[in-house]
């Protein structure tokens, strides 16, 4: 596993694959500006230390999966019965709890069904906790059943009702075990 830069050449293969994914499956629901968008969102020091990371798994140099995370500071849903607690959310509805987002979670296509993507997420999760974080949150698509099953199979709590055909984003927290 290997720290790197969004603009760092290896990171380029698994973006340009995750474009295209995620064109072949929002297609009807996303122009290809919007999607340009997103893929552009986030600076890239957002997924820099100290406060994010960026990592890929290399085997033979290659990029075969990566993963990202970045601090939180947007207002979210999240579990009320934590989230109500004196001090864990500020007046405008910001996490007070240092939460971090996971982002671009990815395998490419030719490495998939091999639990690359579990391994990702577990370091991603264990390098956020060694930064401090308390709680991970992030969302993926509803045309992404892969990626749910994945965070669900995990330990991430869905905020919102898995009974329910997804209309929209999928948002999911975990809070960290802090080991002393």
């Amino acid at each position: 596993m290997r720290s790197v830069h969004l603009h760092d050449p290896l990171v380029r293969p698994l973006i340009d694959e995750l474009a295209h994914e995620y064109w072949s499956r929002y297609r009807r629901l996303l122009t290809a500006e919007q999607l340009r968008d997103e893929m552009e969102h986030y600076p890239a020091e957002e997924f820099a230390p100290p406060d994010g990371e960026l990592l890929l798994l290399l085997a033979d140099g290659a990029p075969l999966a990566g993963g990202a995370f970045r601090r939180r500071t947007e207002a979210e849903l999240g579990d009320v019965a934590r989230l109500e607690r004196a001090g864990t959310r500020r007046r405008d509805g910001t996490p007070a709890v240092r939460t971090a987002e996971l982002k671009r979670i990815w395998t490419h296509s030719a490495h998939r069904r091999r639990g690359l993507a579990r391994r990702v997420l577990a370091e991603l999760e264990r390098r956020a906790t060694a930064r401090g974080y308390r709680r991970l949150y992030l969302t993926t698509g509803p045309r992404q059943p892969e990626a749910a099953g994945l965070y669900l199979t995990t330990g991430y709590r869905p905020l919102f009702d898995p009974t329910v055909a997804p209309a929209g984003p999928l948002p999911f927290e975990k809070w960290l075990e802090v080991t002393t």
